[in-house]
């Protein structure tokens, strides 16, 4: 399996970065993950990365080498996710959970597969023109679809969102795919810094022109000017598929920790790993499990802290 990706994540004109990205692979399938904290609610950045960190665990502990049910990967994943926001929320007393939308895909078997809870985009563009765009599970977008609600319901603002992840509320998430892959085809996974700032057919246009190691980072630096001081975070991960190469052997995890103006490239040429050996499966998972990836996140705050020391 052969593919190029281009990762990036900017500040903007906020005060902190609440978004995170990554990607973890095996030699025949590729799990593709951005989040983006929800400002007005505690600790955004820290819900984005919990709910990639346990999504990204349970990936390489089911893909041996492919997951053998995608859609029902995608069901148990998120939902351990949102589990997890909750459950770090009680441990630490907090008065409101931390909350974050998501986005996730899969590439196995020259088909992607993605799903989404929020308003974090997936955009699949092929030849040029757009043949995919996730819907956005906010009071507008259903607005702009014809549905009527009742009185009193929220105002029709792109920001305000119906569910998400960390929310009390089981999240919503749509899923899509299998839809089969051609040479050249380019899926992007973005947060609303990135399309709030840019039209569709400027994104589109944007990765049509390109490769994604330059389409990438020009999107992102277009949606900074053109949102100016106020920019929202832009954080993307852009993926071009290429001709498969059976001959290619990689495995590996990356994650995306740091919250300051960092950018990211990559790709998959990592040596190869040993597969993990006999680890649980999804139907396996209880709170210890929950318990660890808590663990492990607030390992990662306290890196961050120690280096802005």
């Amino acid at each position: 399996m052969k593919f190029s990706v281009f990762q990036v994540s900017r500040k903007g004109g906020r005060e902190k970065n609440e978004d995170r990205m990554g990607y973890c692979y095996t030699n025949s399938s590729g799990l593709f993950l951005l989040a983006d904290g929800m400002g007005g609610h505690p600790a955004g950045e820290l819900a984005a990365h919990l709910a990639l960190q346990t999504i990204a665990a349970l990936y390489q502990k089911e893909a041996q080498p492919e997951l053998p049910d995608v859609k029902g990967f995608f069901s148990v994943a998120i939902m351990a996710a949102h589990r997890a926001i909750l459950r770090y929320a009680d441990d630490m007393k907090l008065s409101d959970t931390p909350r974050t939308t998501l986005v996730v895909a899969v590439i196995q078997n020259n088909a992607a597969y993605w799903a989404h809870c929020g308003d974090s985009r997936l955009y699949f563009v092929r030849k040029g023109e757009l043949l995919a765009r996730t819907r956005d599970h906010s009071y507008l977008e259903q607005a702009r679809e014809g549905r009527r609600f009742a009185p009193g319901s929220p105002a029709l603002n792109r920001n305000v969102l119906y569910t998400c992840l960390g929310s009390p509320s089981i999240p919503v998430v749509d899923f899509a795919g299998p839809v089969a892959l051609q040479q050249g085809d380019k899926i992007m996974l973005c947060s609303d810094g990135l399309w709030g700032s840019l039209e569709d057919t400027d994104i589109v246009s944007g990765l049509a022109q390109h490769p994604v190691s330059a389409a990438a980072p020009a999107l992102v630096e277009k949606a900074l000017l053109k949102a100016g001081a106020s920019s929202d975070n832009v954080t993307l991960v852009a993926v071009e598929w290429e001709t498969p190469d059976v001959s290619e052997v990689t495995r590996g995890a990356t994650l995306s920790e740091a919250a300051d103006d960092v950018g990211f490239a990559s790709t998959f040429q990592a040596a190869l790993l040993e597969p993990v050996a006999d680890g649980p499966r999804m139907d396996d998972l209880d709170d210890a499990a929950i318990e660890r990836s808590i663990a492990e996140i607030n390992d990662v705050i306290k890196r961050t802290a120690t280096r802005k020391a």
